[in-house]
């Protein structure tokens, strides 16, 4: 039996990051200034907390300037939107980052509905959404497919002709995912818990991108022999060992690498490009704002 390879999110993470720190000094030297990247954290979320903490190393790595800006959880939804207006206007932030989830009582689509387009590096503002379903280059794309697309045009090359099936419909990665395939030429189904005989549509797929948010719902008898498959999913559930827990994707990986060319893990696959294109981004953003095209290389 032939297994499928692994795709090695962090290494091509790496690179990324390596080609954005080799660009910022050409942004510098133009502008006078590094890239800000200002990133929101509302409580104590502990996720969250772990998760801005290695945004803002990373920025720093690559050369960029970060912002942290660190309210409590009894902020009021009037102080937050504040200072998201702060932000906009303020000449050193080129991308704002509001890391959700904010408390119940907040409401974040209002919140990303008030973060200037031009500086939505979370690609979440129904601008960038609008630019996107259109085709317009300026737009700026959610982290997580954009990263996805990377990883397969890395593996596969040219993607033009190729049927992609992406399982899971959010507006954080199902449908931008589906966008970006389309923008590639690829013939693309976007499906779901409710799509009817799900395992068939899967199986048709030269691509299969799964997003659903349900721990290895994709069997590995699913996927089409010779399919590229990419994991979105970061699922907790418990190990066999009693009171631990491990993380597992949307996609049975042990059954699937059996089927398929190429897989991403779970985790070391998806999650180390996120944060890789927010740089990205945060760099685009940067250069647009400053009236420079943007360096095609990222």
């Amino acid at each position: 039996m032939t297994l499928g390879k692994e795709i090695d999110g962090k290494a091509f993470a790496a690179k990324l990051r390596g080609r954005i720190a080799d660009i910022v000094p050409d942004f510098t030297g133009k502008t006078g200034r590094k890239p800000g990247l200002a990133v929101v954290l509302v409580g104590e979320d502990p996720a969250s907390s772990v998760y801005v903490r290695s945004k803002g190393k990373a920025t720093v790595e690559v050369g960029m300037e970060s912002l942290e800006f660190k309210r409590p959880a009894t902020i009021s939804q009037e102080e937050l939107i504040e200072l998201v207006e702060e932000l906009n206007a303020d000449d050193r932030v080129d991308g704002i980052l509001v890391q959700l989830p904010l408390p119940k009582h907040l409401d974040d689509k209002a919140v990303i509905a008030t973060i200037d387009p031009a500086k939505d590096v979370d690609g979440f503002h129904v601008v960038n959404a609008g630019k996107l379903a259109v085709g317009d280059p300026t737009a700026l794309v959610p982290c997580t497919p954009l990263g996805c697309l990377m990883l397969l045009k890395g593996e596969l090359g040219d993607l033009s002709g190729k049927e992609a099936v992406v399982v899971g419909r959010s507006n954080i990665v199902g449908k931008p995912m589906a966008q970006l395939l389309l923008g590639e030429s690829c013939t693309v189904t976007v499906a779901h818990s409710r799509t009817h005989d799900l395992a068939s549509v899967v199986h048709r797929a030269d691509i299969v991108v799964a997003a659903v948010g349900r721990p290895e719902m994709v069997k590995g008898s699913w996927i089409k022999p010779g399919a590229t498959v990419i994991d979105v999913g970061i699922n907790r559930v418990p190990a066999e060992e009693e009171g631990k827990t491990k993380i597992v994707g949307d996609v049975a990986t042990a059954e699937a690498i059996s089927h398929c060319a190429a897989i991403t893990p779970v985790p070391g696959g998806v999650g180390p490009m996120t944060i890789a294109v927010l740089l990205r981004n945060t760099l685009v953003a940067a250069y647009i704002r400053a009236g420079f095209p943007a360096p095609k290389d990222i």
